[in-house]
């Protein structure tokens, strides 16, 4: 049941479905039609019309029943694609294996003489096939299965030698199991959808294939028919009797587009990235649907976010991201926001401008303003205008978000040129002056750089130059230096330290990192399982840390110097966010939790400079 969901989540693969079943079983109940004999001439009755009495869509050059032959050919049509589908999946993909799993010479030599079938087009291929071996159903099943075994061998192949190298085909051959084992318990399961989805994309070219050998004398031979000879026999009276030709195209047609549409929904089902809406063509912006009323406008910081709330809506599941978060931060502050992977940091920093994929997230309430305006209300238009103009983000790896087949020049060039109307030469000009401003060495020479010329903490000052390029009055630093060395690392946040002191900037900045806290921010959030736990100024929540989750994270940090301490760890889990726990989330994890923490609604107590989610706070001196 969750595949055929997931299928008929893709409306054109439902309707590909549809057809297709339809199709099937008029076929199959084709034998019990009241049909006359689909071979019965009668040359009285030549060219009928469609509608014609006894004969509903009309009769072929020698009187024959139309739509008889069309059922009867398409059941031979639909047997042929499927067969020989099967077939060379069969064989191609046997082919594909072997020569992944064993490489060396066995692989140079399958694969050499695969290449030798697909230098020739694929249907002179299947007539020299036919030709050598004589007209006949039987020998084009034959042909088209042959052109087509290349296809599977190739694509399986490439799939296979990703395989074979990996820690679990080891594990297997160390275990003692032999090659054929091995390829069948552990290869085959891995590559066994990837073969499906090939079969059900190629089907469709296959009815086509048999039915150009058909239309050409090849296949079916009479006074048999299928699509193809239909087609083939009623091209003489194409001009004087189009309904003779019409009606088996128009079949071949829907079988077609029917295959291929629901071959696509068959692939997208297959991917589990589906299940979660990563496969849906995204909006532009995230989609926002308020269920209560929006918070009053306050004046907090330059921007502030008032009760945000984010769910993933991934079928029956509702995933509560972000649950009635607050925050706001002023210019030239810096805000950090810190908690464990999963408590829902990212997305509250996503939220802020509708980044977040839709589908399948969703913002479900609160407000976000900037400068007074909501902009959950914005259009997608005045979002766009601010997004990079206003609001900047640096990303977490700069690798995944910079193009690789563009210079950092031309895009830090596009970069600029999206909100200001200026020519390249001067957008060029700013783009150099980027580069120095975040200390890039050689920076005339490094415009002219790809990404992966460039080292890793390269590649980060280029993502904070492409945040700086329009003059932004907040940035959102989602997690910038977690891939980095100590070293670079800190040179990444003297680097923003120091730009937020001179350029008066916002920061908003995600770690999980508590000495990245000291270092650089003025106050600290405390995410878990989406909600706020703890903020206040990050020296205060440092020394004396009120909730007991930000007490167990600050006791994991290790310490160098000073004599030896048992480094600490939170034990469990935290908790899944679509079940989560009455009363406190963090309960199940904590030694000082009662009977209370588990029980109803715990609000963020307190205010500036200090506020804690909690019943039995650590004591604060």
């Amino acid at each position: 049941m969750t595949f055929l969901r997931l299928l008929f989540r893709n409306r054109l693969a439902g309707l590909g479905a549809v057809i297709l079943g339809i199709i099937i079983i008029l076929v199959t109940i084709t034998p019990l039609l009241p049909l006359p004999d689909p071979n019965a001439t009668a040359t009285a009755n030549r060219f009928l019309r469609p509608f014609s009495e006894g004969h509903l869509l009309g009769t072929d050059h020698l009187g024959r029943d139309i739509l008889a032959r069309l059922l009867y050919g398409t059941r031979i049509s639909l047997a042929i694609g499927l067969v020989s589908a099967f077939f060379a999946a069969l064989f191609g993909s046997a082919i594909g294996i072997i020569a992944g799993y064993f490489g060396g010479r066995i692989d140079n030599v399958i694969m050499r003489l695969i290449d030798m079938l697909m230098a020739f087009p694929y249907i002179l291929l299947a007539l020299a096939i036919v030709a050598a071996l004589g007209p006949g159903l039987m020998n084009a099943l034959i042909a088209v299965a042959a052109v087509n075994v290349p296809f599977f061998a190739r694509n399986i192949r490439g799939i296979t030698v990703s395989l074979a190298g990996r820690e679990f085909i080891d594990a297997a051959r160390l275990a003692g199991l032999g090659h054929t084992r091995i390829i069948l318990s552990e290869l085959l399961p891995n590559v066994l959808p990837v073969i499906v989805i090939g079969i059900s994309t190629t089907v469709g070219w296959m009815i086509l294939e048999t039915a150009g050998l058909s239309f050409l004398g090849l296949g079916s031979q009479p006074p048999n028919a299928d699509l193809g000879s239909m087609l083939g026999e009623a091209r003489a009276a194409l001009i004087t009797a189009p309904h003779t030709s019409i009606i088996p195209g128009i079949m071949i047609f829907l079988i077609v587009m029917s295959i291929n549409l629901l071959g696509d929904g068959v692939r997208d089902a297959l991917d589990p990235r589906l299940k979660s809406g990563a496969l849906t063509r995204p909006r532009a912006t995230t989609r926002v649907d308020r269920k209560g009323p929006v918070p009053q406008a306050d004046q907090k910081g330059l921007l502030n976010i008032q009760s945000l709330e984010t769910q993933f809506h991934v079928g029956p599941r509702i995933y509560r991201a972000v649950n009635e978060v607050s925050l706001h931060v002023s210019a030239g502050e810096c805000l950090g926001i810190i908690g464990e992977s999963g408590s829902g940091k990212s997305v509250t920093a996503l939220s802020v401008m509708g980044l977040v994929a839709s589908p399948p997230g969703v913002i479900t309430g609160g407000a976000v303003r900037y400068d007074g305006e909501d902009l959950l209300d914005a259009s997608y238009e005045r979002l766009r205008q601010k997004r990079g103009n206003n609001v900047a983000y640096i990303f977490q790896d700069p690798l995944a978000t910079l193009h690789p087949l563009y210079k950092i020049g031309d895009q830090l060039v596009e970069a600029i040129q999206s909100h200001n109307n200026t020519s390249t030469k001067e957008a060029r000009t700013k783009a150099l002056e980027l580069l120095k401003s975040v200390r890039i060495p050689n920076a005339p020479e490094r415009l002219d750089n790809y990404p992966h010329e460039m080292s890793g903490g390269m590649r980060q000052r280029v993502g904070i130059a492409m945040a700086l390029a329009n003059d932004p009055e907040v940035i959102i630093a989602d997690e910038p230096t977690t891939a980095l060395d100590v070293t670079v690392q800190a040179q990444i946040l003297t680097l923003l330290d120091d730009l937020r002191r001179e350029r008066g900037l916002a920061i908003i900045f995600i770690t999980h990192d508590f000495g990245v806290v000291a270092q650089l921010c003025d106050r600290v959030a405390v995410m878990y399982a989406g909600r706020i736990v703890e903020e206040g100024q990050t020296k205060a929540v440092l020394d004396a840390p009120a909730h007991p989750y930000t007490k167990r994270l600050i006791a994991c940090v290790p310490e160098l110097g000073g004599g030896r301490r048992e480094l600490a760890a939170i034990p469990g889990l935290p908790p899944v966010v679509d079940r989560l726990p009455e009363g406190c989330a963090f309960a199940a994890r904590c030694d000082k939790a009662q009977d209370a923490c588990h029980r109803g609604y715990i609000p963020l107590n307190g205010h500036a400079p200090r506020a804690v989610r909690c019943l039995f706070p650590e004591e604060v001196v």
